[in-house]
C-alpha cells in the first residue's frame, strides 16, 4: 500500500528521471578535477543565470560513483541540492552531523560554507549517481577539494 509520502518521493525521483533522460544526449564526461577520485564522474546537465537573482546562477550536474567510488572531502560555492538518482550515497556535510546512506529518490542540502566531508557509494558492487543543482555566484568555482 502507497502512502502519500511514498507517492511524493516516486513522482519526484520520475520527474527527475525524465529530466535526465532528456538532457542525456548533451552530457559530456569532465576529466576529474585535480584531486578527484578517478572513478567519481562529473557530467553537466545546464546552466542557466537566475535573472531573478542578479549575479546568481543554477547549475545542474549528475555524479556517478562506481562500486566503492568516492570524492574527497570538499566544499562548495553557494547552496546544493544533491537528489540520488540510482543507488546508495553515503554523504555527510558539516551542517548536518553523522554519515547518513540516501537511497534513490532521497535527498540532502549542502548549505553556504559547509564542508561535504564524506561522499562516496554506499555499494561494493553498484553503481551509484545523484544530481546536484548549485546555486552560487556566477563564474564561480563550484567545487574546491581539500588539501
Amino acid at each position: 500500500m502507497s502512502t502519500p509520502v511514498l507517492k511524493s518521493r516516486r513522482r519526484r525521483a520520475a520527474c527527475a528521471t525524465v529530466v535526465l533522460l532528456a538532457a542525456l544526449p548533451a552530457l559530456t564526461l569532465l576529466k576529474p578535477a585535480a584531486g578527484e577520485t578517478p572513478g567519481a564522474q562529473v557530467a553537466p546537465v545546464g546552466s542557466h543565470d537566475l535573472g531573478n537573482v542578479p549575479g546568481k546562477k543554477l547549475t545542474a550536474v549528475v555524479v556517478t560513483y562506481p562500486p566503492g567510488g568516492n570524492s574527497p572531502a570538499h566544499h562548495h560555492a553557494g547552496s546544493v541540492f544533491a537528489f540520488v538518482l540510482s543507488g546508495e550515497i553515503r554523504s555527510q556535510v558539516s551542517a548536518d552531523g553523522p554519515v547518513k546512506v540516501y537511497k534513490a529518490g532521497e535527498s540532502f542540502f549542502e548549505p553556504p560554507g559547509s564542508r561535504h566531508l564524506v561522499s562516496a557509494n554506499a555499494s561494493a558492487t553498484e553503481e551509484a549517481s545523484l544530481l546536484a543543482v548549485f546555486v552560487a555566484e556566477t563564474g564561480a568555482t563550484l567545487t574546491t577539494f581539500d588539501e
